[in-house]
């Protein structure tokens, strides 16, 4: 399972082409599902390997109150990775989507969605697993 998460992980990452934007979306998803393992892990990828602020991620919670500091593209792929995050809460909202298919083509929208997808599955199994930041993924 570990392998095909990561397969399917790096496949979306590549479409989606935005590696920073990935990382914004795979720890907000981290954030709403308390995932401290996979929150510890992305922040580090996010700073240190792609170069993103520290006050972006620590905004990142606040998103929507951040003004200008994100940027279109990224306030509809967070939009959208809140939705599909929460989606026992309602379906996607349709301005939600239509927001995101605004901001990027069908490919790279699949791709966003598939981004979001395994980062909530890897969240879910970090936290049932009760992984601590730092400790064994598998």
């Amino acid at each position: 399972m570990r392998a095909a998460l990561q397969a399917a992980g790096a496949a979306a990452k590549a479409g989606l082409a935005d590696p920073v934007l990935a990382e914004l979306v795979m720890i907000r998803a981290s954030q709403i599902n308390a995932c401290a393992f996979c929150l510890d892990m992305h922040v580090d990828v996010a700073v240190d390997k792609n170069g993103e602020s520290a006050k972006r991620i620590a905004l990142l919670d606040a998103w929507r109150e951040a003004g200008d500091l994100y940027s279109a593209r990224e306030r509809a792929a967070l939009a959208l990775t809140e939705a599909v995050t929460l989606l026992t809460d309602s379906f996607v909202p349709d301005d939600v989507y239509e927001a995101a298919a605004k901001e990027f083509n069908e490919v790279e929208l699949a791709h966003l969605i598939g981004v979001i997808t395994v980062i909530n599955s890897w969240n879910r199994l970090m936290v049932s697993r009760r992984i601590e930041p730092g400790g064994p993924a598998w």
